[in-house]
């Protein structure tokens, strides 16, 4: 796959929404497949870095229109290298695309944060031919170079969470405490879903309520398994611990099936999606989720699982 060229399109943002929010676009599911040691540069790579934002700030954007459903924060890793190591990592590109497509048809605006903020990194071989055309797509590319950092983020402004996998998922994003500020309030405080695809998984391992309970205790949950895994390839050595392992740890129960066929699980309010394939499934659950709690709760009250 040759490197693809991005092409700088002014974006219309789509700032309407029933829950503002920062870094306004709205993405697609990416590719999650077993990681691969890959000698190429990152087509973006992400600015440097700025460390643990102390707190979560507002910020001010545009009145929602009519007729929008809400907004939807997508989660991505800054990280370019997996680990302590020089070996490349990246987002999974059509995981985010798959996505944007699925919620904003169902009417919703997606809004991008990560660990640093500004471009996250993308790798060649994490996106398909199919989807090289997406990256000339502005409205999404302008918000993978512009990511909001953490502090930026008004969580009371989303209706869910979506954790993008790729190489880098498990590195940044697990241990960063506010963006697991960030998701808790969505899920806690707006009643909202929290959602994760692949190795996305990883950054919802380390949740927990606010009575200190893990947030994956007792719920069924599924991303991309270590047996699944290259074991003997260098940059499993960088993994700093193992999905299934972890969850199963935190008193969750952990299922994948052995192809690469698409696989979600919907528990409560908990989504979580196997493999790349998964991704537009586990967006398409969350839209069914959301619909059933604005039958159930109109006025947005918190709810319950």
């Amino acid at each position: 796959m040759h490197l693809p060229r991005f092409i700088q399109c002014v974006s219309i943002l789509m700032l309407s929404a029933s829950l503002g929010g920062v870094s306004s676009a709205q993405a697609a599911p990416s590719s999650g497949h077993a990681l691969a040691a890959v000698d190429r540069s990152p087509t973006v790579v992400p600015t440097e870095r700025t460390g643990t934002a102390p707190s979560v700030a507002k910020t001010d954007l545009p009145e929602p229109a009519r007729g929008s459903q809400g907004r939807i924060l997508f989660i991505l890793a800054s990280s370019k290298v997996h680990g302590a190591s020089s070996l490349p990592a990246s987002i999974s590109f059509g995981e985010v695309v798959h996505a944007w497509d699925t919620f904003q048809a169902a009417g919703y605006s997606v809004d991008f944060v990560s660990p640093d903020g500004g471009a996250v990194p993308i790798l060649d071989p994490y996106v398909s031919k199919d989807m090289e055309p997406r990256l000339k797509d502005g409205r999404i590319m302008d918000g993978l170079r512009n990511t909001a950092k953490p502090a930026q983020v008004d969580p009371a402004r989303y209706r869910a969470v979506y954790y993008v996998g790729g190489s880098n998922a498990i590195y940044g994003v697990p241990e960063h405490p506010v963006l697991q500020n960030i998701a808790m309030h969505v899920y806690e405080r707006n009643g909202g879903v929290i959602s994760a695809v692949c190795h996305g998984t990883a950054g919802i391992v380390n949740l927990k309520l606010s009575n200190g309970q893990a947030l994956v205790a007792g719920k069924r949950t599924t991303g991309f398994p270590e047996e699944h895994e290259d074991q003997g390839a260098a940059y499993f050595r960088e993994f700093p611990f193992l999905i299934r392992k972890t969850v199963e740890a935190r008193g969750g129960t952990f299922r994948a099936l052995d192809g690469d066929q698409p696989y979600a699980e919907v528990d409560g309010r908990v989504v979580t999606g196997q493999n790349y394939a998964s991704a537009k499934p586990v967006a398409e659950a969350v839209v069914e989720v959301l619909r059933k709690l604005a039958d159930r709760q109109p006025g947005r009250g918190a709810a319950k699982n």
